[in-house]
């Protein structure tokens, strides 16, 4: 009988010590995806092209979705397509969607669209900083799915940037693009090793340029104006202003992809919409570093909380023998 309350010490010890080796394992294995929430509102996802006070556009381009503008005190100006005050208009250039000039009924509509914009860039933005890479220019890197702070510089890519989801089909990447984005002409986003439910985002504070015939990728959500340069294409995602201007140039954009894109080595999907802010950082990310040459180390505080788990794994069994 003596031994009784120390058998039930070890007892307590081992469901308090296997709870925390859950919980660990849990933020690493993730929460169910029918527990999240959109990153992007559903009216705000149905845009491909969404600006806040002009949206501009020199043809011809070829837009997947839907284009449009609003602005309370605006004009809610479209050039360069077909379009009418407060009415969704079609236009040739624009498959899957229709051309809002500052609707504000109906679902969905411009307005509405742009509310949800301010909230997923203050979304994005309680990710915080994640890893802070130390150059601007991405080129040569290739990323494993997490946060990343990027820095202005002359330019944020003047070559190519792998995007390497490691075979998780819900893979995600989240920028905080802590100025502007700038990409050379003629660069290149590709991403591997992923699928339908991958997700990029590019969260920029202040204006982003895609320059000349680059191949971009992942949804830009700028505080300010976004500039597609000519020929520049986005197959795999949006261009979204929220104080500013979107100008076109005989570019493709696509907000939704499906099958295999061209050249993506198997990439499929629809740049995730349905995870939220939460999940992104307990699902999608895995705890990598970046280091030159693309290779990667574990992260200190991740390799710090998963050695905790296994720590506690570990003393539950002795506990039990």
């Amino acid at each position: 009988m003596k031994n009784a309350p120390r058998h039930a010490s070890n007892a307590s010890s081992l469901k308090s010590w296997s709870a925390l080796a859950l919980t660990v394992l849990a933020v690493f294995c993730g929460s169910s995806p029918a527990s999240a929430t959109p990153v992007l509102g559903s009216d705000l996802a149905s845009f491909t092209v969404l600006g806040a006070s002009t949206v501009t556009n020199v043809p011809t381009s070829t837009i997947s979705g839907n284009v449009g503008v609003w602005s309370s005190g605006g004009a809610n100006a479209i050039t360069g397509f077909l379009s009418s005050p407060g009415v969704a208009v079609s236009d040739p250039q624009v498959t899957a969607g229709n051309v809002h000039a500052g609707t504000t009924t109906g679902s969905p509509n411009a307005m509405q669209a742009q509310t949800e914009l301010t909230t997923a860039i203050t979304n994005l933005g309680s990710l915080g900083p994640g890893t802070v890479l130390l150059l601007p220019d991405l080129v040569g890197l290739t990323l494993f799915p997490g946060v990343y702070t990027v820095h202005a510089g002359t330019t944020n890519l003047s070559g190519t940037l792998t995007l390497d989801g490691q075979s998780n089909a819900n893979a995600a990447w989240v920028f905080q693009m802590d100025s502007s984005l700038i990409t050379s002409p003629n660069s290149v986003v590709s991403m591997i090793n992923t699928g339908a439910g991958a997700g990029v985002y590019w969260n920029v504070a202040s204006s982003a340029t895609i320059d000349t015939n680059t191949t971009f990728l992942g949804n830009i959500l700028a505080l300010t104006s976004i500039s597609m340069n000519t020929t520049a294409t986005d197959l795999c995602g949006r261009v979204l202003a929220d104080t500013g201007a979107v100008t076109l140039q005989q570019n493709t954009l696509s907000g939704a992809c499906f099958g295999e894109l061209a050249g993506s080595n198997g990439l499929s999907g629809g740049l995730d919409v349905t995870t939220s802010p939460a999940g992104l950082t307990t699902v999608a990310f895995l705890p990598f570093v970046p280091v030159n040459g693309g290779e990667t180390v574990p992260e200190p505080g991740s390799l710090a909380l998963l050695g905790l788990g296994l720590a506690a794994l570990g003393f539950a069994r002795r506990s039990r023998g």
